[in-house]
């Protein structure tokens, strides 16, 4: 079941360092953390009402979550509590640090009904980490990752792609996406690094120390990773970052987009596309593709259609219900072995 989320932000509570990419303010428009009594008014106004929170969470990401003041984290766990007990929300899910992970720090999580713990592990290069002042090893996210799993939590990851210091993009986000799948978490995020302003980052780009990527470089790293954790049953809730106002304010350089995801399935589809039309005659084709993905294999801005109309095939993107995923069914369009009951 897909959750829906209540999501409160903390931003940079409990952070030990200060990472080289990082305003969470401006990445969630929260100046201040929310207060005990906030967190009830706002579970009162927006949570479903008492027993139908079955596909609810209380989700309080930003800063790390489990190294703040240990008053506070509990203020805020109890604040959320009564609506669990409503059946109001089914659970609460938090984000923090991979070193900020124990046994002990376990106990009390599931205690309040916390059920789902994502990890910033941003990279699994040690040298990368350090670069870019995350203040923990790649081996620690391992441990962190193991603790929450034996312990029966949900496990999130979390990585960016273009930091500092990787390297050769699309090589440097798979290696890190290939250690991550074999945590064998159950959701992951991919987030493309930005620079934002007053970060270490944007000094390190005013001193041509650092070049972010381009939005088109990003979509050729990010895109291959969907299909990569989907093949291995990993669900990818997130690509890209979500802008409220406060990021596009804030934002220097870097591959933002606001249908940064879309452009990422665009991308996957055309390489599908490619290989199904690879022999074939140039002509007119109907392409069946899965309930819900025709915008995906039509391109942000029918930017696939008109890739392959620039090289004389024409396309007709139709929706099939006999498909699911990304697969896609390509005829010669006087061919009908789709029949027309199950496309729309």
């Amino acid at each position: 079941m897909r959750q829906r989320r209540l999501p409160f932000f903390i931003p940079h509570e409990g952070c030990p360092h200060r990472c080289s990419f990082c305003d969470q303010r401006a990445i969630s428009g929260a100046q201040r953390p929310p207060t005990p009594q906030q967190i009830t008014a706002q579970c009162e106004a927006l949570l479903p009402a008492s027993g139908a929170g079955a596909d609810f969470e209380i989700a309080f990401f930003g800063g790390s979550f489990t190294a703040i003041p240990r008053g506070q984290m509990i203020a805020f766990l109890e604040a959320a509590q009564p609506f669990l007990d409503a059946g109001r929300a089914a659970g609460i899910r938090i984000s923090t640090r991979p070193d900020a992970i124990d046994p002990e720090i376990l106990a009390l999580l599931a205690r309040y009904r916390v059920r789902a713990v994502e990890l910033g592990a941003q990279s699994m290069d040690d040298a990368v980490l350090a670069q870019n002042g995350r203040g923990h090893t790649a081996q620690q996210t391992r441990q962190a990752a193991q603790l929450l799993r034996e312990s029966g939590f949900s496990l999130g990851l979390q990585m960016m792609i273009g930091l500092p210091g990787e390297g050769e993009p699309v090589r440097a986000a798979r290696e890190t996406a290939l250690a991550l799948a074999a945590l064998q978490p159950d959701t992951v995020r991919i987030y493309p690094a930005l620079v934002l302003r007053g970060t270490q980052m944007e000094e390190w780009m005013r001193q041509g120390r650092y070049r972010p990527l381009t939005v088109e470089q990003a979509v050729a790293a990010a895109a291959p990773l969907l299909a990569l954790f989907e093949a291995k049953g990993i669900r990818v809730i997130r690509v890209g970052l979500q802008d409220d106002g406060a990021l596009r304010q804030n934002l220097v350089a870097g591959p933002y987009h606001p249908a940064f995801r879309q452009l990422c399935e665009g991308a996957l589809y055309r390489t599908a596309l490619a290989r199904a039309l690879d022999g074939r005659s140039p002509g007119a084709y109907r392409v069946a593709v899965a309930p819900g993905r025709v915008s995906d294999a039509v391109g942000q801005q029918r930017g696939n259609l008109a890739y392959f109309a620039a090289r004389g095939y024409r396309l007709k993107v139709v929706s099939c219900a006999a498909l699911a995923g990304r697969e896609i069914r390509l005829e010669e369009e006087h061919q009908r072995e789709c029949e027309e009951t199950t496309c729309f």
